[in-house]
This record gives C-alpha cells, sequence and structure tokens, in this order.
C-alpha cells in the first residue's frame, strides 16, 4: 500500500532563510503521527506542504499518492482535513455552528447560497456529538469559548470524510480543563480504526492523546528523530530538540516533561 504522505528530501526556503533543510518523513495508512519542536523549528511549514497549501522549494512532496507540483491541488484538497488558527481566522464570527461544519462539504467559510440535504445535516451533527460540541449547534461562533471553536473545527475538518486529518497546535491557549477536554476527544479518535490518519503538531508532550502511534521532531527546519513513539519520544531525544536538559515521564498513556536540574 503506498504511503498516505511522503516528503523526500524536502528544502523550503524564503530569501535566505531555510525554513526546512532536506526533511524526509513517510506516513502510512493507520499511523497517528505528533510532530514536536520548539517555536520557528518548521512544524507549521511542513504541515501546510501536507495540506498542500505550500509547495516546496525542492524535493518532492507526495499527498496521497499525488506529487505537489503535478496536480491541481483543489481537487485533492477535499481529501485532507485541516485545522489551524488561519483557518479559525477565516470564520464569520456570526456564522451557526452547525453551519461552520456544514460549509466545509463545498471548502468555503461562510453559509452563502449553498443547499445542503438533510444527510448533511445528520453528518454534521454526528461529528459535532462526537467532538463533545453537540449542544453547540445553533450557537454562533463569535459567542464559542476558545476550547469551544477548537472542537467545532475539528468536527469542520472531519465533514468531507477525509483520508488525511492534519491539526496544528489545536490546544494552543486552551486552559487546562479544555485541554483535558481536547486531548480525551482526539484519544477517542485516535484510537478509532475507521478515522483518518492524523498528524498533529504541538509543542508540548502534554498534549500528545494517548492513541498516537508516531513522532517527528524538528529543530531549525530539521530532523531531530522520527519513528514509534515508544523507542522514539525519549528525554535524550527531547533534550537535543529543545537544547536543554529533561525528564520525560509517562502515566497512564500520557506524557509530561519537565527541565532536570541534574
Amino acid at each position: 500500500m503506498a504511503p498516505v504522505l511522503e516528503l523526500a528530501d524536502v528544502t523550503v526556503r524564503r530569501g535566505t532563510n531555510v525554513l526546512l533543510d532536506e526533511v524526509g518523513w513517510t506516513v502510512e495508512e493507520g499511523q497517528r503521527w505528533v510532530v514536536l519542536g520548539p517555536n520557528g523549528a518548521g512544524k507549521t511549514t511542513m504541515l501546510q506542504i501536507a495540506a498542500t497549501q505550500m509547495h516546496p522549494t525542492s524535493g518532492t512532496a507526495t499527498v496521497l499518492e499525488e506529487v505537489l507540483g503535478a496536480v491541481d491541488v483543489f481537487e485533492l484538497r477535499h481529501r485532507i482535513g485541516y485545522t489551524s488558527a488561519a483557518v479559525a481566522d477565516r470564520v464569520p464570527r456570526g456564522e451557526r455552528v452547525l453551519d461552520v461544519v456544514l460549509t466545509a462539504s463545498y471548502g468555503v467559510v461562510g453559509r452563502w447560497r449553498e443547499e445542503y440535504e438533510e444527510f448533511d445535516e445528520s453528518r454534521a451533527d454526528l461529528l459535532l456529538q462526537l467532538m463533545g460540541a453537540d449542544g453547540l449547534r445553533d450557537r454562533t461562533f463569535g459567542t464559542l469559548s476558545e476550547g469551544e471553536r477548537k472542537r467545532v473545527l475539528i468536527a469542520r475538518a472531519l465533514m468531507t470524510d477525509p483520508e488525511l486529518l492534519l491539526l496544528d497546535e489545536p490546544a494552543a491557549g486552551l486552559d487546562l480543563g479544555g485541554r483535558e477536554d481536547l486531548v480525551g476527544n482526539l484519544g477517542k479518535l485516535a484510537r478509532d480504526p475507521d478515522a483518518p490518519v492524523l498528524v498533529l503538531v504541538s509543542h508540548h508532550v502534554e498534549e500528545i492523546p494517548p492513541g498516537f502511534t508516531h513522532v517527528l521532531m524538528l529543530r531549525g527546519g530539521t530532523v531531530t528523530a522520527q519513528g514509534p513513539i515508544e523507542s522514539t519520544l525519549t528525554a535524550q531525544n527531547l533534550a537535543i530538540t529543545f537544547q536543554m536538559p529533561l525528564i520525560l515521564e509517562k502515566r497512564d498513556g500520557r506524557y509530561a516533561a519537565r527541565r532536570s536540574t541534574t
């Protein structure tokens, strides 16, 4: 079976800045990846390539068996679910939550003259329920808390039944309760065998949901470690990635990291 996502020697330059430097990465069917690294590591750039929002300067990016630069990305994007702060900023604050999810079917934000069938509304309701947001369907997006917005946007990203789901820092800006609710819902999604391939970007190991299978670490646009999470997510690899001595602990399927004082 062909990889869902494959980057081969991918480099991204902006002027004299190198955002990604000859990155190689392969994501297979059924895997759940977390991408970790400090600010400026290249995590969001890599996710934008996976989401077909950006092309590499050099190297080859293959998404769902299509090579970027040799395919109409607008035909490809409906097969990819993508959430980010940029997507959230585009949603009209007066939009009803149900419509925020529904409009993903047309790849738009802000309902206009599109027509939806009863099946579409039923699917949107089911996805809101899956993300613990079913009580929000008739609220407007602008009245939601940050955590509620994140759950609604993940439901929206799932609306087209994507083969690949990309989540760029979904827990950013959440308080402890909001983070734990979100991590719990993502853990349920990760353990669902019918869920799409998942890639989650984060700065924090505490945000890794149970059920994630692989990890990739970046620093300065370069991969510092990648592989199965059980063998790759180590204190040593984290220390290299974040450039400080760290202690890593795991309990009940969750990780925690803190600076070592020794």
